[in-house]
C-alpha cells in the first residue's frame, strides 16, 4: 500500500522541517563542524543581501539625482563598494558551503550505505522469506541514493530562505501590499512541485516490484559467472524479451502519469503568471502615481527580483527536501523493522567444547508457508560422532541444519547446546562455534588468504592457511596461481583469476576447516569435485571428528559409511535412522535410495 495514499498535501508540506531536522542531526554525527560551517553560510548570504539591498538604495539616490555624472558617482561610490563586498561576501559564503557539503556527503552516503547493509545482514535469516522484505530493502537503497543530494538540498533551501526572509522584509518597508503579491507569484509553483513530487513517487512506489526483480534480471544476465549458461542454451533472445517487457511495464507506469504532471505544470505556471504580472503591474502603479519615490522604485525592482529568485528557490528546493524526505522515510522505516527483525534472543554464552546438542519435537513452518519445513523432529548429537543426514529434494535437510546452527530459531519445541535453549543464548557465541559449508556457497571476489581466512581473525601467519589448503588437496592448483595466497579470484577485476567449480567447493571446505569448529556441518561439500577430491575430503572429515560433532547432508549414500548414525528425511520428518549396514538391510527409503543410486 502507497503511505501516501491518504496523507494530505498539508500533511505532505509538513515533511519539510521533520527532513531538515534528520539531516542535520544526521550530519551532526559525521562532522559537526562542517555543519556549523553550513549553517553560518546561509546566515551570511542573508546578512549580504539586506546590506546589498540597503547600499543600492543608498547609490540609486545620486544617481537619479541632479549633478554633474563626477558628482553623482562620488556620491555613490560608498554605497557602490558595499555592494561589491556584498556580493564578493555571497560567493566566499556559497564557496564554503559547497566546501562543507563536499565533507559531510561522502561520509553520509557511507555511512546510511553502510547501516543499510549491516541492517539486512544482521536481520533475523527467516526475514528473507517475509512476502515484501525484498521490495522494501529496493525502496530503502533508494534513500540512500537521495543521500548524495540531501546536505545541498537543504543548504540552499535554508540559504534562499534567509535571503528572501531579508529581501521580504526590505520589500515590506517601501510598501507592504507588495510581499502578498510576490507570495502569491510563488505559491502555484510550490504547489505544482509538491504535487509533482508526490506523482513521482507514487511512481517510484508502483515500480519496486518490477525494478526489483529487473535488476536480478539484469545481474544474473550479465555476469561472466552465467555466461556459457546464457549462450550454450540460447537464453539471450529470452532473457532479453523479460527484461524489456519489465522495463516496459515500469516506462507505461511512468508515460501514464504524464498528463497529470503536465496539467499540474500548467495550472501552476499559468497562475504563477497572473500573480507575477499583477505584482509587476503594482510596483509600477505604486512608482508612477507617486507613492514611492523614483530612486525606491528602483531599489524595489531588485528587492522583487531578489525576493522572487529566493521565494522560487525556496520552492524549488523545499519541493526536493520533500522528496528526499519520502525516500529517506522508506529507508528509515525498513532500517527500523530490520531492527525489530534483528536476533534478540538472549544472553546465554555458548562455549567449547559442544558436548551434546539435543533436538526435541522442533517444528519450523517457512513465513507464508502452510505445511511446516521440519515438523516433529527429535535428535540428538555428540562430540565424536559424525551423523549423516540424507533424503529426497525438499525433504527438510539444510532446514534442520539451520535450526541445529540457531540460523533459524523452532517455531515449536527446543534446540538446545550442552543443555543452553538457542532462543536463549547469545547468536555469535553459537556461530563462533560452527562452520558450515552450505549447499550453495559462495565464491568471494577477494584474494585465496582472506577466501579461507573469511569469518575469523587473521593471526598474519600463513601455516594455519596452507594446512586448511592442504587438508581440501588445493595446494598445486593454489601454488599455481599468479600470485599464489594473495591471488585475487575475480577474473572480471584486471590481474584476478578464476577457479573451476570443484576448486571453488575445495576452497569453501578448507574455509569451514580453517575454524576448527566444535560443530561441522557440511551440506554436499563434494558435490562438484572429482572422486580423488571427494575421497580425501572425507578422509579428512574421519580424522577430525574425534574433537567435535560432525553434520553431512549428501545425496551419494555411499559417502554414508563414515557416519556414526545415519538419518532419513522425508516431508520435514526423520523415518528412518541407524548405522549404514542396518538401514541397508531394512528395505526403507533409504535402501531404496541407494539402489536407484547404483543403477546407473
Amino acid at each position: 500500500m502507497n503511505p501516501l495514499g491518504e496523507a494530505s498535501f498539508r500533511q505532505l508540506c509538513a515533511q519539510i522541517p521533520k527532513v531538515l531536522r534528520r539531516i542535520i542531526s544526521m550530519s551532526l554525527r559525521i562532522d559537526r563542524s562542517a555543519v556549523l560551517l553550513l549553517l553560518a553560510c546561509p546566515v551570511v548570504t542573508g546578512a549580504a543581501a539586506g546590506v546589498l539591498l540597503a547600499a543600492t538604495a543608498r547609490a540609486m539616490r545620486p544617481i537619479l539625482g541632479g549633478g554633474t555624472v563626477a558628482d553623482r558617482l562620488h556620491q555613490a561610490l560608498p554605497a557602490l563598494l558595499a555592494v561589491g563586498v556584498a556580493a564578493g561576501l555571497t560567493r566566499v559564503a556559497g564557496a564554503l558551503a559547497t566546501y562543507a557539503e563536499r565533507r559531510i556527503t561522502p561520509r553520509l552516503t557511507t555511512e546510511t550505505d553502510t547501516a543499510l547493509v549491516e541492517a539486512v545482514c544482521r536481520v533475523e535469516a527467516s526475514a528473507y522469506a517475509v512476502d515484501g522484505f525484498a521490495d522494501r530493502q529496493e525502496a530503502a537503497e533508494m534513500g540512500v541514493i537521495r543521500t548524495h543530494v540531501m546536505v545541498t538540498d537543504a543548504q540552499r533551501f535554508l540559504s534562499a530562505l534567509v535571503r528572501m526572509v531579508t529581501a521580504a522584509g526590505a520589500l515590506s518597508v517601501l510598501n507592504p501590499l507588495m510581499l502578498p503579491l510576490l507570495l502569491l507569484a510563488v505559491l502555484p509553483a510550490g504547489v505544482g512541485a509538491v504535487l509533482t513530487a508526490r506523482v513521482d513517487y507514487e511512481i517510484h512506489y508502483a515500480n519496486i516490484a518490477d525494478r526489483n526483480v529487473r535488476g536480478m534480471m539484469r545481474w544474473w544476465s550479465t555476469t561472466p559467472k552465467y555466461g556459457d549458461e546464457v549462450r550454450a542454451n540460447s537464453m539471450t533472445d529470452y532473457l532479453l524479451f523479460w527484461y524489456r517487457s519489465l522495463s516496459d511495464r515500469c516506462d507505461q507506469r511512468t508515460l501514464a502519469a504524464a498528463p497529470r504532471t503536465l496539467r499540474i505544470a500548467l495550472g501552476s505556471s499559468l497562475a504563477a503568471s497572473v500573480f507575477l504580472v499583477a505584482t509587476w503591474g503594482a510596483l509600477a502603479w505604486l512608482a508612477m502615481s507617486g507613492r514611492i519615490a523614483l530612486a525606491l522604485a528602483a531599489t524595489a525592482v531588485v528587492a522583487v527580483q531578489t525576493t522572487l529568485a529566493a521565494l522560487s528557490q525556496v520552492i524549488i528546493n523545499g519541493a526536493a527536501l520533500f522528496h528526499t524526505s519520502l525516500y529517506l522515510t522508506d529507508m528509515q522505516a525498513f532500517l527500523d523493522d530490520a531492527g525489530e527483525r534483528a536476533p534478540k534472543r538472549g544472553t546465554l554464552s555458548v562455549a567449547a567444547p559442544v558436548e551434546e546438542i539435543r533436538l526435541e519435537e522442533v517444528v519450523y513452518r517457512y513465513p507464508g508457508k502452510d505445511k511446516p519445513a521440519i515438523d516433529g523432529v527429535s535428535l540428538t548429537l555428540r562430540r565424536g560422532e559424525i551423523l549423516a543426514i540424507v533424503g529426497v529434494n525438499g525433504s527438510g535437510k539444510s532446514t534442520l541444519t539451520r535450526l541445529i546452527t540457531g540460523i533459524y530459531l523452532a517455531d515449536k519445541g527446543r534446540v538446545g547446546w550442552n543443555g543452553m535453549d538457542l532462543a536463549e543464548t547469545d547468536p555469535a557465541t553459537v556461530w563462533k562455534q560452527t562452520g558450515l559449508v552450505p549447499q550453495i556457497f559462495a565464491q568471494w571476489p577477494l584474494r585465496v588468504r582472506e577466501n579461507v581466512t573469511l569469518g575469523q581473525p587473521y593471526a598474519h601467519d600463513d601455516g594455519p592457511v596452507w594446512d586448511a589448503v592442504d587438508a581440501v588437496g588445493m595446494r598445486q592448483a593454489v601454488e599455481d596461481l599468479p600470485a599464489g595466497l594473495d591471488t585475487l579470484l575475480a577474473r572480471e577485476v584486471f590481474g584476478g583469476a578464476e577457479l573451476s567449480g570443484g576448486q571453488w567447493q575445495r576452497l569453501a571446505c578448507s574455509r569451514a576447516l580453517y575454524r576448527c569448529p566444535p560443530l561441522l556441518i557440511l551440506d554436499e561439500p563434494t558435490s562438484q569435485m572429482d572422486p580423488r577430491g571427494e575421497h580425501q575430503i572425507f578422509e579428512r572429515i574421519k580424522a577430525i571428528a574425534a574433537n567435535r560433532i560432525t553434520i553431512v547432508v549428501t545425496h551419494r549414500l555411499e559417502n554414508t559409511k563414515i557416519a556414526d548414525h545415519i538419518v532419513v528425511m522425508e516431508q520435514g520428518r526423520i523415518t528412518e535412522q541407524g548405522r549404514y549396514d542396518d538401514l541397508v538391510h531394512a528395505n526403507g527409503t533409504f535402501a531404496e535410495l541407494l539402489e536407484l543410486s547404483q543403477d546407473r
